[in-house]
């Protein structure tokens, strides 16, 4: 039996460049709902959320018409010759992106809530800048959930498959990432295929929480 590596190197690229895509979009937005009192605070903590409660073929669904030919955002990028995000790899690094993004945000909001604000005002007193305390006090406070920030976004975009599903089809090469291609091996009764994939998927995610869970209580116990 041959083993396809397509796949599994395709869904690493993915998880890795949206790992690292959210890390920096999601810090900024985990740091204002953490320290803002405005009354839009609620509303975007509910936005960020939607993707636990929301079926992942809804997302996948309105991902698909707002990125397409006639969404706002296809035009965009039709204007710009870039042409569409669905059934491309950009397009899954986008629909992943919005997938995993609560569990960027969740963690690294729960640990700068954690840290108060009075070591935040002991360097104001000692004139350092709103970006020095940011760099220098919360996130070195932070680094737990940095941790854990950043396995749960990589270890959740191994494992999707309905917004990839929606958003990329099944290119080989281009969209067909793990999951998909389990799925391709279940509906031919490909079932070794099949066993072979979903097994490491499943040693994969074990690994990963191990890993977390170890490393999150050194690094809580270094904080302290």
């Amino acid at each position: 039996m041959e083993f396809d590596w397509q796949p599994v190197w395709l869904t690493l690229k993915l998880a890795g460049i949206t790992t690292f895509t959210l890390m920096f979009v999601g810090t900024p937005i985990a740091w204002w709902l953490a320290r803002t009192t405005h009354w839009l605070k609620q509303p975007v903590a509910a936005v960020v959320a939607l993707p636990l409660v929301l079926p992942p073929t809804v997302l996948g669904f309105y991902l698909l018409l707002l990125l397409g030919p006639q969404g706002m955002v296809g035009e965009i990028t039709q204007a710009l010759g870039l042409g569409t995000l669905p059934f491309t790899f950009a397009g899954l690094v986008v629909a992943s992106g919005f997938y995993s993004l609560p569990f960027v945000v969740q963690p690294l909001q729960n640990a700068f809530e954690a840290q108060g604000v009075r070591m935040l005002e002991v360097a104001a007193t000692l004139r350092a800048s709103p970006w020095d305390r940011f760099l220098t006090v919360a996130v070195p406070l932070a680094r737990p959930g940095f941790m854990t920030a950043a396995v749960l976004a990589f270890a959740h975009t191994v494992g999707e498959f309905g917004v990839v599903l929606m958003i990329g089809g099944n290119i080989p090469g281009e969209t067909k990432v793990l999951s998909v291609a389990i799925y391709d091996h279940v509906e031919t009764l490909e079932y070794d295929q099949a066993h072979l994939l979903a097994g490491g998927m499943l040693l994969f995610s074990f690994a990963v929480l191990l890993v977390l869970y170890m490393v999150n209580g050194r690094l809580n116990r270094s904080v302290r």
